[in-house]
């Protein structure tokens, strides 16, 4: 009669009986692992870290990006896990680079993850890549945009779900110079990696249509009155203010912009739905974004139908990031048919998202095998008057897709020809 083999491990009946009794008997000498791998490993989680802010001026993304995590992992384990494993997620908080960097060790060293997604700082998220190329981890950067992690910055065991500044800018600085035809520009940025960038990306692109920079202001991030910057603007009389902000400080600033009376046009090169909620019916502006849970194609309503379900809300952009990063690297562990940094590393370059999660936009989303950068289309949405809303959440309409279904994702993305991306070995 022949021997009865187990699934997940490929052992005969007889030998898994045999190899359990002996792994049983070794336990009080912690030899488990050593006598029988197949099995320990089958039933162990495969691990997944993530890192995500949840105090400071970027602190109110860090719950929408656990719960797309989390929502990722429930969904994935309710159809078996992955290689037949379950998944399981740890989360840390950001905080700052320094405080990353040690929570991204310890999710190496003792979480034992196979891979790290989430991050929002850009300065974090240079810092954590570092990490992770040293320790040859495959990490997914979720939120941070900006260009430098993709380019001088960039590393072999680094991938970016977050669009980069690059990629935002084209889409809404484009549509503001063509569409809007407005040419005269005042900047107001965040001091610090992400805002720098932006403005750097910002001023090349109103440069290249012949436009003209009439004010530029560096604020600290945290800035509680920006009452000095919007008197600036008032005296310079530009077409449009554009603010290269982040987190907390685009609340405040679009607010107290609303309040002070000033009718001239706002846009911004990023925005966050979750800063962008809390402005209410004072919120004005046309903005580029990732992914908005309105977008109309028929996946994305049922992702958007199925977080709100299980979180009594409406995902914001963060939490498509982070769910996008979780089906990523669940992808590529299918696909390498292992958890080895170094395979996973392989089997995204270049990879299209297959089903169920596909991206989300109806259109097919790629990682550059050169830069690591996945290609997808960026969103312009303008705020509504409040008389327009069906609900607290529903303060935006999309009003163009960039770029359009039919031309290139390359069109908005960093051109090779300009990037400094120089990728290490794979060992």
């Amino acid at each position: 009669m022949p021997k009865r083999r187990s699934a997940s491990t490929g052992l005969s009946r007889r030998d898994f009986l045999k190899a359990a009794g002996m792994a049983t008997a070794a336990a009080g000498a912690g030899t488990q692992e050593i006598l029988f791998p197949a099995l320990v490993r089958a039933q162990e989680p495969i691990r997944i870290g993530q890192l995500i802010p949840f105090t400071g001026f970027l602190g109110a993304i860090g719950e929408y990006g656990k719960q797309g995590a989390t929502l990722a992992v429930e969904e994935l384990n309710a159809r078996g896990g992955v290689l037949d494993r379950k998944l399981e997620l740890i989360t840390e908080d950001e905080a700052n680079p320094g405080v990353a960097v040690q929570k991204a060790r310890k999710l190496i060293e003792r979480d034992k993850v196979v891979a790290i997604e989430g991050l929002v700082s850009s300065a974090s998220c240079l810092a954590v890549g570092d990490e992770a190329q040293r320790a040859r981890i495959l990490t997914i950067n979720a939120g941070a945009n900006s260009d430098e992690i993709r380019s001088k910055r960039c590393h072999r065991y680094v991938f970016n779900t977050e669009g980069c500044n690059t990629q935002y800018v084209s889409a809404v600085g484009s549509w503001l110079i063509k569409a809007r035809k407005v040419t005269s520009w005042y900047f107001i940025t965040s001091d610090y990696a992400f805002g720098h960038d932006l403005l750097r990306v910002a001023r090349n692109l109103l440069t290249s249509h012949k436009g003209t920079e009439v004010g530029s202001d560096l604020v600290p991030t945290g800035t509680a009155d920006f009452s000095q910057y919007i008197t600036k603007m008032k005296q310079a009389r530009p077409e449009l203010i554009f603010h290269n902000l982040a987190g907390a400080d685009v609340t405040n600033f679009l607010k107290q912009y609303a309040e002070s009376g000033m009718r001239t046009e706002v846009a911004g090169g990023v925005i966050d739905a979750a800063f962008a909620w809390p402005v209410g019916e004072s919120l004005r502006g046309s903005f580029p974004i990732i992914w908005w849970h309105e977008i109309n194609n028929p996946a994305s309503k049922a992702w958007a139908e199925r977080y709100t379900k299980r979180w009594g809300r409406p995902p914001d952009n963060q939490a498509y990031g982070d769910y996008t990063a979780v089906h990523a690297i669940a992808q590529a562990i299918e696909k390498a048919k292992s958890t080895d940094s170094a395979r996973l590393v392989q089997a995204l370059e270049g990879h299209t998202l297959t089903a169920p999660m596909e991206g989300l936009k109806g259109r097919p989303l790629t990682f550059r095998a050169w830069d690591h950068q996945l290609l997808q289309p960026m969103y312009v949405v303008q705020a509504k008057d409040k008389s327009k809303w069906k609900d607290k959440w529903d303060i935006f309409e999309v009003i163009s897709e960039s770029p359009p279904r039919g031309e290139s994702l390359e069109t908005i993305a960093i051109p090779k020809s300009e990037s400094q991306c120089v990728l290490e070995p794979i060992a």
